[in-house]
């Protein structure tokens, strides 16, 4: 539906803003002439009346300072002073001693500036007194000087009278003269405007406009016959053309083998999917799939089979990609493109990349033959290899002609260093999901120390890897892997058995500690966790204060609600929690206060330059105090020197763990640790 014209945009109005412009125009030109004819006017007024007043009063100021009369010298400066822009008059000797002065405060004025650059802030003028017949001898001067502010504001109200006037005509000639253009052009144009409106684009002959009375002779009646004409021309077209220009679109956009999109309509679709990822900032992936040997199922079986086996491949790719995130396309021959936008990494393009060359494997009859196919992909992401279109589709060409060269059934991203970091995490999360089973896995124990009593109080559970291959995985770099592919569930789960059952096995020995173990943001939002840790504790007959979960101030954002609920359930059976890294996230009171929090741990990164860096310094007594103050126990990690240790045992933090008391040891290392620390703990006292 057609849009009315904005009031600003008709013609009319236009024009209107037009006459008024150049009638202000001329109108401010014109009597910007008057006003400054009038100012020279009243600025030689200024001169004559000076000289007039002069010429009235020299005789008797001669007078007066020939004889020395200061009475009569006095009656003539008060004469000048009956004048309203008289600002200073002097009757002078010819030693410049004064017979009479007077002179009173100038006018003061808003427009100041614009009078003193007009005419001056003051006229002065002096002149020599001399009797008649005796032009030689001077007696004398008489001074006086003129404010030129009254005249001047004469001259203004004049001025603004002119302007106004000029202002009122411009606008009231304006007004006619768009009454009359309105009547002879705008009306009958807005009547044929309303008419082309009716007009359906579909059938543009099947209502035609309308000629305003009274103009079917001139030239508006002559446009809309034309248009009329124009009119019928283009629905007899649009019959004969339509259908077929639906055939062309048909064809130009759609592969006629596949029914995917063609190369060009592919191109659009990418330009917006990029435009979308920038204003997103989320990376894209273009990924090339081409057949391997797709040649020879032509040989073998004939080209209607391999035209059955690019639907069929074609089909898998639909149905394994559906959804909004992914665009599929044929780029011809036996390539295929896929577009994956929304991603965080590259780590979730390789997932799709799997996917596609899992459906491709699927075995497939043709001609009565059982064809195993396999494909080969290249990947090229936006925006670290490519912002534009062409150049990110052509490098993941590239890329899978490259990885055609060097095998079958994989695939390659278009950088390097990412291929190989991609690959390196691949097999991590392969060798992560077997390390379980394999007994890889174990755990070692950190001991917690009490800084009042010296003596140790409990032990953290710490995770390990020994990798066959690799060596020991640093646990920073496993985590988050884990925590990805959410095998951490499952290990989380086997680190509570194994650290309950040492628990156990500790306590019956009579070494009642208290076990510390890690929750991970995705074991916490798991539905069934509460009821597996307790089922957990009851299966080892652990009381629930022997066992403190440790969660990161980021691990219950994502739902807080539901975080603090379960954690509440945990609290209220007796497990401890402790907010592990505090500081280094969210650090809210708000958040402190909603949890049912026991121990707040101070980050090893601010203990690591305790007592050498001010910062860290800071913090760290900003924590001790908070834990105070809300009655909460502290517990250091990272303590490595008796400096440390002694700080922190005079500012008051009760608990503490690392290196200074003891690496994180095996179970057998962890009791002799335990045993000989107690020991030189009572002779220390003794």
């Amino acid at each position: 539906m057609q849009k009315s014209f904005k009031v600003e945009n008709r013609l009319g109005y236009r024009i209107l803003r037009w006459i008024l412009a150049v009638a202000l125009v001329s109108g401010v030109i014109v009597s910007a002439i008057q006003v400054a004819l009038d100012a020279r006017r009243v600025s030689e007024n200024l001169d004559n009346q000076a000289k007039q007043t002069i010429a009235m009063v020299k005789d008797a100021a001669t007078q007066a300072v020939f004889s020395i009369d200061a009475s009569l010298a006095d009656q003539v400066i008060d004469g000048l002073f009956a004048r309203d822009d008289v600002h200073l008059a002097q009757i002078l000797h010819t030693n410049k001693e004064p017979l009479s002065s007077s002179t009173r405060p100038m006018v003061e004025s808003a427009f100041s500036p614009l009078i003193n650059f007009i005419f001056g802030k003051e006229r002065r003028f002096r002149t020599e007194l001399t009797r008649n017949g005796d032009s030689s001898t001077v007696y004398g001067y008489f001074v006086v000087h003129y404010d030129t502010v009254p005249a001047a504001h004469m001259w203004l109200s004049r001025a603004m009278v002119t302007l106004t006037s000029v202002v009122a005509t411009a606008v009231i000639l304006g007004m006619v003269l768009y009454f009359v253009f309105y009547m002879l052009l705008t009306r009958p144009l807005l009547r044929i405007v309303r008419s082309v409106k009716q007009v359906n684009p579909e059938l543009p002959d099947d209502r035609l406009v309308a000629t305003p009375a009274g103009h079917e002779n001139d030239e508006l009646g002559l446009w809309v016959s034309a248009t009329n004409t124009l009119l019928v021309a283009i629905g007899e077209s649009q019959k004969r053309h339509r259908e077929a220009e639906d055939r062309v679109n048909r064809l130009a956009r759609y592969d006629q083998l596949t029914g995917l999109l063609s190369r060009d309509s592919f191109m659009e679709r990418l330009q917006t999917d990029i435009d979308e990822s920038k204003r997103n900032n989320r990376m894209l992936a273009v990924i090339v799939c081409g057949i391997d040997d797709f040649k020879s199922i032509n040989d073998q079986c004939g080209f209607r089979a391999g035209d059955f086996t690019l639907q069929t491949i074609a089909d898998r790719l639909v149905n394994t990609l559906n959804g909004s995130r992914f665009t599929v396309a044929r780029l011809g021959g036996d390539q295929f493109v896929i577009v994956e936008k929304g991603l965080k990494d590259g780590f979730q393009a390789a997932d799709t990349a799997e996917a596609i060359l899992a459906g491709v494997n699927e075995t497939m009859v043709v001609e009565n033959l059982s064809v195993a196919l396999t494909a080969t992909l290249g990947i090229a992401l936006y925006p670290s290899d490519a912002i534009q279109p062409d150049r990110l589709l052509q490098s993941a060409e590239q890329t899978m002609m490259l990885a055609k060269q060097k095998g079958r059934d994989h695939f390659q991203f278009y950088v390097a260093s990412i291929d190989q970091e991609i690959r390196d995490r691949k097999h991590l999360e392969k060798d992560l999901l077997d390390a379980l089973a394999l007994n890889q896995l174990h755990l070692v124990y950190q001991p917690q120390v009490n800084l009042e009593t010296k003596r140790v109080i409990g032990a953290e559970a710490l995770l390990r890897w020994e990798h066959p291959v690799r060596g020991l995985v640093p646990p920073d770099y496993f985590i988050p892997v884990a925590e990805s592919n959410g095998s951490i569930v499952e290990i989380g789960q086997w680190v509570l058995e194994q650290a309950c059952l040492q628990a156990k096995r500790w306590a019956d020995k009579g070494l009642p500690l208290r076990i510390a173990v890690n929750l991970s943001a995705v074991q916490l939002h798991q539905d069934r966790i509460v009821d597996d840790i307790l089922d957990t504790l009851q299966r080892h007959d652990i009381p629930a204060g022997r066992l403190e979960l440790e969660v990161t101030e980021t691990s219950f954002m994502t739902n807080l609600s539901d975080a603090v609920a379960k954690l509440h359930t945990l609290n209220q059976a007796g497990i401890s929690i402790a907010v592990d890294d505090f500081g280094t996230g969210y650090s809210s009171l708000t958040y402190l206060k909603k949890m049912p929090v026991q121990h707040l741990k101070i980050d090893k990164q601010f203990i690591r330059d305790l007592l050498v860096n001010e910062e860290d310094t800071r913090i760290t007594n900003t924590i001790i105090d908070l834990g105070k103050s809300l009655n909460l126990t502290v517990v250091a990690e990272g303590v490595e020197t008796a400096e440390q240790e002694y700080y922190l045992t005079q500012r008051g933090c009760k608990l503490a763990q690392g290196y200074f008391f003891s690496k994180p040891l095996r179970t057998a290392d962890f009791e002799t640790f335990v045993q000989g620390f107690h020991q030189q703990t009572v002779e220390n006292n003794a």
